[in-house]
């Protein structure tokens, strides 16, 4: 049996692929001799010629791996694109190191280890650029500042 001229004009009926074109194994014989598209229709509508799903793309393994990525793996060098500021910016980097700098500072300055001046000195060292992290601020107060 050649059905190519009636999947062809049900697809066209249907408004999808051919390969969309379901035909009935049990009315076979009803379908090949339906030879005009109203016979198709009336094939359409008693069900013996269905349109398949549209197949999709699953969101299963993309779940799977955005819980992952939730606990903190597939981070890796290899997984990144573009530069690290375009992970962190420079200047949330820089707010967040100048922060813990200046809370350390008053704390310094608080717990009576650095005077008014000395306070003021290293925070302007601070604001700088001069120390690179909150170790080397401590470094320095123990070393430098008497």
């Amino acid at each position: 049996m050649d059905l190519k001229s009636q999947r062809r004009m049900a697809a066209d009926i249907m408004d999808v692929g051919k390969d969309r074109v379901w035909m009935d194994p049990d009315q076979m014989e009803k379908i090949d001799e339906a030879i005009t598209r109203k016979d198709i229709r009336n094939l359409v509508e008693g069900g013996a010629i269905q349109k398949k799903d549209v197949k999709g793309t699953s969101k299963g393994r993309a779940r799977k791996n955005k819980k992952q990525k939730q606990k903190g793996r597939r981070k890796g060098h290899g997984s990144r694109k573009g530069p690290k500021t375009a992970r962190k910016s420079e200047k949330d980097e820089w707010m967040n190191k100048i922060r813990a700098l200046r809370s350390d500072l008053k704390e310094m300055r608080d717990n009576d280890e650095l005077t008014q001046e000395q306070y003021r000195e290293l925070y302007r060292k601070a604001k700088g650029g001069f120390f690179r992290n909150r170790k080397h601020l401590e470094n320095y107060v123990e070393n430098e500042v008497e």
